[in-house]
């Protein structure tokens, strides 16, 4: 007798819940379809096009026959020009051998995670945090633990938060910046604090999480953790890829390096599970890496004009509070002014998935409520989208929040 598609879960999997952003992503879709105007702010996706040189690459690849398999974590000419890249953008010397590529920075991440965890191992994951990130360590069998950042700290992690929260089973530190939901982003200074509490902890590890590198503003800086600590580099996995910089994000690739050993055991994890990325998608991303770079500033220059957009708008909306991000392409703004005011139909607003669910309903405008990173009472806007639709959807989110009571 078959076992009931209800039990058929496992233990591991029941620990984590589906994507919220997806989640929310697919519920706009869904009412689109019905004929709704709905404007979908959930998704983390650039608007632009994937570059056209990295187009021609992909096709040239497709006609000379690149189509098998290939090297479990990456072709050589891919690794070498994430060897490059690191080095010219970061001055990070990780040569080929130390470079792991999969399918998506969310796979590179899963992968280290699986490669080194134990059941009871700790992961420290400060809030507001990426959705995928605890779950992916309950996933590989370690407990997320994570540590609020609350707003009056610029949503930012502290050397003493993270010095509290570091115990003997702690065996990495993920950080993410500029980062998603919020768009905050260290500064030098901030992580050469952060590198201090983890020389007193040598058995820590830290993944930094990069992705959204070229999308900073203003004066920003962007550094990562290997370039304010060389000495913290054995221990050190600095995570970025093609999606977001590039406007890849259907073409699935992700990039690390790391210590040798390390890389050695997530290609294992590869080995026995996705195997290689796909070749026309590595042939694409050696263009994006090797080929002209001038578009970066340019595109960062437009996500500029709309955060300033968005922030002003909301910063109009009554009850709404919204800080001025350093990167990415998100706010995060509070509604903590908006709890237990009611619409006009009498529904109370007690959390801030009431406030998404409301807005979503009366106004047609997708956001992902702040319980899903973390930290509430908040909400994440993506801001990756036409100046003409942020505009028309702050003003429909102004309308709402004028109609509460």
């Amino acid at each position: 007798m078959s076992k009931p598609a209800a039990d058929l879960e496992s233990e591991t999997l029941a620990r984590v819940k589906p994507s919220p952003t997806l989640a929310v992503t697919a519920r706009a879709r869904a009412l689109k379809r019905e004929g709704r105007d709905i404007i979908g702010l959930g998704a983390g996706e650039p608007d632009f096009d994937t570059p056209e040189n990295v187009k021609e690459a992909a096709i040239a690849a497709i006609r000379r026959g690149e189509t098998k398999y290939t090297d479990v974590d990456g072709i050589p000419e891919l690794k070498q020009a994430v060897s490059t890249k690191f080095r010219r953008e970061n001055g990070l010397n990780y040569a080929p051998a130390q470079v792991h590529v999969a399918p998506g920075g969310k796979s590179v991440i899963y992968n280290a995670f699986i490669a080194t965890l134990s059941p009871g191992d700790e992961v420290i994951v400060p809030a507001p945090y990426w959705v995928s990130y605890p779950d992916m360590v309950l996933l590989a069998g370690g407990n997320p633990v994570t540590v609020t950042c609350p707003e009056v700290d610029g949503f930012r992690l502290k050397p003493q938060a993270l010095e509290a929260a570091i115990t003997a089973r702690t065996r990495w530190l993920l950080l993410n910046s500029p980062s998603n939901p919020t768009g905050a982003a260290y500064s030098r200074d901030e992580l050469v604090a952060l590198a201090d509490v983890l020389r007193r902890h040598p058995h820590v590890w830290v993944l930094c999480d990069d992705i959204y590198e070229h999308l900073t503003y203003g004066d920003y800086q962007f550094t990562t953790v290997g370039q304010v600590a060389p000495d913290l580099m054995d221990r050190i996995l600095t995570v970025n890829g093609v999606s977001k910089a590039y406007a890849m994000t259907g073409w699935r690739i992700g990039y690390a390096g790391g210590p040798q050993p390390l890389i050695d055991l997530m290609r294992k994890v590869a080995g026995q599970t996705t195997t290689n990325p796909a070749s026309i998608s590595q042939w694409a991303a050696v263009e994006a890496l090797n080929g002209p770079q001038d578009f970066l500033p340019k595109r960062a220059a437009a996500f500029e004009r709309r955060r300033d957009l968005v922030v002003s708008m909301l910063n109009q909306a009554a009850g709404l509070r919204c800080s001025r991000p350093e990167g990415a392409f998100y706010v995060y703004p509070s509604i903590e002014g908006l709890i237990g005011k009611r619409t006009p139909t009498g529904r109370a607003i007690m959390s801030d998935s009431d406030f998404a669910a409301e807005l979503l309903d009366a106004e047609g405008v997708a956001v992902v409520q702040g319980e899903a990173f973390g930290l509430s009472p908040y909400f994440r806007i993506s801001y990756a989208t036409s100046d003409d639709l942020l505009e028309d959807a702050c003003a429909r989110i102004q309308r709402f929040c004028a109609s509460l009571s």
